[in-house]
């Protein structure tokens, strides 16, 4: 039997270990005895929509035991954004947003509530993917390609315009670039999301639309409508058939990503074990599977290395949208 001061000794080591596990123990499980929000800034439905519904189910056990998707749609995207920026930075509420709110709107917004740099985590891009630009009912048959277009809308002015998912994001800026490059003034038509942007071309009620590749390629296998062009440096593997904008003679160049950010102060452990999640859960065969069905491929990049990718991409934009002389109403 051990007395005297090894004893006391020994039995103050293991009080405080015990005292840090219990202390420690709450920490490990907070995340997984709290419900997770994956905020989206469109409406259900849309591709982003089911894109984030494709990864929060990966997510559920891996990361938390209850992983749900809620919609904020509004201003453009951006009340997703502020919603996220102004929530608890415990990791239970992420954002799942492409790229544009986050790095096309710093430039072409006056005033915006948040500043990607200062009030998000990049945490991992989860997809990576092309803008589409399509015709529907609205069009001729005759229009089979982008120059096709070019000289419709030059022949009907009244009638040259494009839907977007939103005033002044990616998909408004492929219009005002091929525009400019196309030297035809083209109308921009501004939606709440891809959906509602969708049910408008396939009615006859707007020409043509931009949207990512996600949200037509259904569409487009049904003969609802046809896509002339994607945005990309490359074609998509989905669709080799379908020329770039800059092959079709316009210079337009847009690669897209769908990531994952979390509030400022989210306590570096926590963002650790969201990317390691998020890691585990793109690199699964099953992921590839389902986003292939909408003409997306996987993507994973480590929080540092996203980052970086968000800062240049913020730089790189920049000139573009002041060359456009676009500034967003609000």
């Amino acid at each position: 039997m051990l007395t005297g001061p090894t004893f006391t000794r020994r039995r103050l080591m293991m009080s405080s270990l015990g005292l840090l596990a219990a202390v420690a123990a709450p920490a490990r499980a907070q995340i997984g005895g709290k419900q997770v929000r994956v905020i989206v800034g469109f409406p259900a439905g849309g591709g982003t929509d089911v894109i984030a519904r494709l990864l929060a189910e990966r997510l559920r056990g891996a990361y938390a035991p209850t992983v749900l998707v809620e919609n904020k749609p509004g201003a453009a995207a951006r009340l997703s954004v502020e919603h996220v920026k102004n929530s608890e930075p415990d990791g239970t509420t992420m954002l799942f947003t492409p790229d544009f709110p986050i790095t096309v709107y710093p430039h072409s917004f006056r005033a915006l509530s948040y500043d990607p740099l200062r009030d998000l985590i990049p945490v991992a891009p989860t997809t990576k993917s092309l803008l589409t630009f399509n015709v529907g009912p609205g069009v001729p048959g005759s229009v089979k390609s982008l120059k096709d277009f070019v000289a419709w809308c030059k022949a009907n002015p009244d009638k040259a315009a494009y839907a977007t998912t939103s005033a002044g994001g990616t998909p408004h800026f492929v219009g005002v670039m091929l525009s400019t490059s196309a030297g035809v003034p083209m109308q921009a038509v501004h939606y709440r999301g891809g959906a509602p942007a969708l049910q408008d071309l396939i009615g006859g009620h707007v020409p043509a639309s931009v949207n990512p590749i996600s949200e037509e390629m259904p569409l487009a296998q049904q003969g609802q409508l046809r896509i002339l062009a994607v945005t990309g440096s490359q074609r998509s593997k989905f669709m080799p058939d379908i020329p770039t904008m800059k092959e079709s003679g316009y210079d337009v160049v847009i690669d897209s990503w769908i990531g994952i950010l979390l509030p400022a102060r989210t306590p570096s452990e926590q963002v650790n074990a969201l990317s390691r999640a998020i890691e585990t859960a793109v690199k699964a065969p099953d992921y590839a599977d389902a986003l292939a069905k909408f003409g997306n491929e996987p993507a994973f990049e480590p929080p540092a290395e996203f980052a970086a990718r968000v800062k240049a991409d913020i730089e790189r934009w920049g000139p573009v949208v002041k060359a456009s002389g676009f500034v967003a109403d609000d």
